[in-house]
C-alpha cells in the first residue's frame, strides 16, 4: 500500500481514538463534578447517546451561511490541532503530519476555531450574541499572552519550534521534562490552560445560570453535534499539546491517556472549587500572574 495512503488511514484511526477518548473523559469529569455536588451524575455512555440523537436531527432555522459555517470552523480548529500534533513519540505512524515548526501552526489552529465561532455567532438571531463574542474574544486574547510567552521561552530553551524535537529533548527521565527544567514557563502555560478549557472560573461565553443563550441554545441538531464532537477532539488535542511541551510526551497510547487525563483533571478540579469570574476579573487575572511568570521564563533563558 502506498505510504501516503497508509499514513492517512493511521491518522484517521488516531482521530477516532482521540474523539472517543475525549467523549469518555468528558463524561467521567461530569460524573466527578456531580459526585462533588452530591449527585449521581450521567452514565458514562451518555455523550455517545447525545451525539447519535443530535446527528439524527435537522435544524429548520435559517440565519445565514456564516452562522452554519461557524461550527465547521470550530471543528477544523480541533481537527487541525490533531492533524499536525505528534501523538506518540518515536512512532512514524502516530506522528500524524507534524513537521519542523508545527508548534506555530498548532497555536494558530487553537485560535482559529474561536474566530470561526465569533463570525458564526455574529450572524445569529439572538441580539445578545455580541455579549458572548466580546467575552470569548477578550478572554481568549488574554489567554494567548502567557501561553505565547511560555512557548517563546521553550523555543529559546530548546532552540526549535518543532514539537517532536522538544519531546526528544525531554527524554531520559522526568528530571528532563520541561516542568523540571523550566518551571516558570510550565506554570504560566498551565494557568493559561484553565481558560483554554473553558471551565469555571473562566466559562464566560456560556455563562451557565446567568444568560440563557450561547451555542447550546442557538445551534441545534447536527450543528450542535459538530460542536460537541469538536469539544471532545479539542480537549484531548490541547492536553496532548501540553503533555508534549511540558511533561515529556508519550511513548504509548496508555501513557498518553494517563497524562492527558491528569492534565484535563487539573482544569476540572479548579472549576469545581472556584466560582466564575466576571469578564474584567478574568482579563486582569490572565494579564497579571501568568503573564509575569511567562516574562520571567523568557528572561531566565535569554
Amino acid at each position: 500500500m502506498d505510504y501516503s495512503l497508509t499514513k492517512f488511514l493511521w491518522t484517521l484511526l488516531g482521530l477516532f481514538i482521540v474523539t472517543n477518548w475525549g467523549l469518555l473523559m468528558s463524561s467521567t469529569m461530569r460524573r466527578i463534578g456531580a459526585r462533588v455536588a452530591g449527585r449521581y451524575g450521567i452514565p458514562w455512555y451518555q455523550p455517545w447517546i447525545d451525539l447519535a440523537k443530535l446527528y439524527s436531527l435537522r435544524s429548520q432555522i435559517t440565519h445565514g451561511t456564516m452562522f452554519y459555517i461557524g461550527p465547521v470552523f470550530r471543528l477544523m480548529g480541533g481537527v487541525g490541532m490533531f492533524l499536525f500534533m505528534p501523538m506518540i513519540f518515536g512512532s512514524a505512524l502516530w506522528s500524524n503530519y507534524s513537521f519542523s515548526g508545527d508548534l506555530i501552526l498548532i497555536l494558530y489552529f487553537q485560535f482559529f476555531g474561536m474566530l470561526g465561532m465569533a463570525l458564526g455567532a455574529g450572524e445569529g438571531g439572538q441580539p445578545y450574541s455580541a455579549i458572548g463574542i466580546s467575552r470569548g474574544l477578550s478572554q481568549f486574547t488574554t489567554i494567548e499572552v502567557p501561553m505565547t510567552l511560555a512557548v517563546i521561552s521553550l523555543a529559546i530553551q530548546y532552540q526549535t519550534f518543532s514539537i517532536s524535537d522538544i519531546v526528544a529533548a525531554q527524554q531520559g527521565g522526568f528530571m528532563n521534562w520541561t516542568v523540571m527544567t523550566n518551571p516558570f514557563a510550565t506554570i504560566a502555560a498551565m494557568l493559561s490552560l484553565l481558560g483554554a478549557f473553558g471551565h469555571s472560573p473562566f466559562n464566560l461565553v456560556k455563562a451557565p445560570n446567568e444568560i440563557p443563550i450561547g451555542p447550546p441554545t442557538e445551534y441545534h441538531g447536527t450543528f450542535l453535534g459538530v460542536l460537541r464532537t469538536n469539544g471532545a477532539i479539542l480537549h484531548v488535542a490541547e492536553a496532548a499539546l501540553f503533555m508534549n511541551l511540558f511533561f515529556g510526551g508519550a511513548t504509548s497510547w496508555f501513557e498518553l491517556i494517563i497524562k492527558t487525563f491528569l492534565i484535563y483533571f487539573w482544569s476540572v478540579f479548579v472549576g469545581t472549587v472556584f466560582p466564575r469570574f466576571r469578564i474584567e476579573q478574568s482579563v486582569v487575572w490572565f494579564l497579571k500572574w501568568p503573564t509575569i511568570l511567562g516574562i520571567i521564563a523568557i528572561i531566565i533563558y535569554l
